[in-house]
């Protein structure tokens, strides 16, 4: 029984010209790059597209890989980064809407501080909350709370990842939970009005 090629060896095939040992990079990492791009796409068509842009650059820019560090890294290092400039012209391009949620979903914020015990009943209810706070976010905001809450990277991790500096990226977090209260606040606020 053989061994399946390493990472490094489906690269050097690959920039060989043997396009079957870059499907069996895709095949290895689609699954996790289809997970990552979810977190920042919504619409099913959406991350089909940011999932083949990233394999797109990955393609182009296999001469890049230096090898010093597993290629996964830097693949989702070019993920993240594909992700966050489809946030950016997912932004220049959103319609701003007024907040309209359903009653179970608005009602989750005054169920929970009501009965924080039954706030497991309502998870369905504060998904969709998150969901409807992280869409409301500026790009840069919701590629730091995605990254830090939602995949629960260290600030480390998120500035090998970003390329940002540490300082830079715990500076970015305070303002991305900033805006994320705002945010809550307003929705609150807009259901009693």
């Amino acid at each position: 029984m053989t061994d399946s090629p390493s990472d490094a060896d489906l690269v050097a095939a690959t920039r060989s010209g043997d396009s079957s040992a870059f499907e069996e990079l895709v095949r290895r990492y689609q699954p996790r790059l289809f997970a990552t791009a979810r977190r920042y796409a919504r619409r099913e068509d959406e991350v089909e597209d940011v999932v083949q842009e990233i394999f797109l650059k990955a393609y182009s820019k296999l001469g890049t890989w230096r090898g010093d560090a597993p290629f996964e890294h830097w693949l989702m290092r070019l993920a993240v980064r594909t992700c966050y400039d489809f946030l950016r012209g997912h932004q220049r391009n959103r319609e701003q809407t007024v907040t309209e949620t359903a009653p179970e979903e608005t009602d989750w914020l005054e169920r929970h501080a009501a009965a924080p015990e039954g706030a497991s009943d309502a998870a369905a209810a504060a998904r969709i909350l998150v969901s409807q706070v992280l869409e409301q976010m500026s790009p840069a905001n919701r590629l730091i709370i995605t990254l830090l809450e939602l995949e629960e990277r260290s600030v480390k991790e998120i500035s090998d990842l970003t390329g940002w500096s540490i300082s830079l990226v715990k500076v970015r977090a305070f303002r991305a939970r900033a805006e994320m209260r705002r945010l809550i606040v307003r929705m609150a606020r807009d259901k009693f009005l």
